[in-house]
């Protein structure tokens, strides 16, 4: 006989379900492997995460707070150049108003001028007097009349010259720092 036959039939079943038992139990022991591979290297993608996000914000911060000084360096160079300009029209207003007094007293010579040469003109010169006068008085209100338009394109000249100088610092001390 043979000997497979001599051993009873549920041997065979639980010796097939041994086996079957076996396999599902070496599955099981290769998947929770795989699990815990996987886990681990979830574990490590986490903290490469991690670690990139701290990089990333620390890179931000540092961005940030130097666009911050630099925008506060230029603000401080546009601030000292402002205030350098309006000293200087200041100043400017200072000397125009000076001109402008002067040009007061050149303005009252011209009228005394005219005022005296009025009274001592005589009657025998009547005709050269009118003349003269007159001639006097067109001349008077043309140097008049120059010396305000002088005194005022001077003033707005010179208004346009410090403006331009202080816009020209403020570009210039803004691309030193490049």
């Amino acid at each position: 006989m043979n000997r497979l036959a001599a051993a009873p039939g549920w041997c065979w079943w639980l010796i097939a379900l041994a086996m079957v038992a076996g396999g599902q139990e070496i599955r099981v022991g290769a998947g929770k492997a795989e699990a815990a591979a996987a886990r681990g290297e979830t574990a490590s993608a986490r903290a490469e995460l991690s670690d990139y996000r701290l990089e990333v914000s620390e890179r931000d911060r540092r961005a940030a707070a130097q666009a911050r000084t630099e925008e506060q360096r230029r603000q401080s160079v546009a601030d000292e150049e402002g205030e350098s300009a309006r000293k200087e029209l200041e100043l400017a207003q200072g000397r125009a108003t000076a001109a402008e007094s002067a040009a007061g007293g050149l303005r009252g010579e011209i009228d005394r001028l005219r005022a005296g040469r009025a009274a001592t003109c005589g009657a025998i010169a009547t005709q050269q007097r009118k003349a003269g006068t007159s001639a006097v008085v067109v001349l008077g209100g043309l140097l008049e009349e120059s010396d305000r338009m002088a005194g005022s394109c001077a003033a707005a000249l010179e208004r346009s010259r410090i403006a331009g100088l202080a816009c020209e610092a403020v570009v210039d001390g803004m691309k030193s720092s490049r």
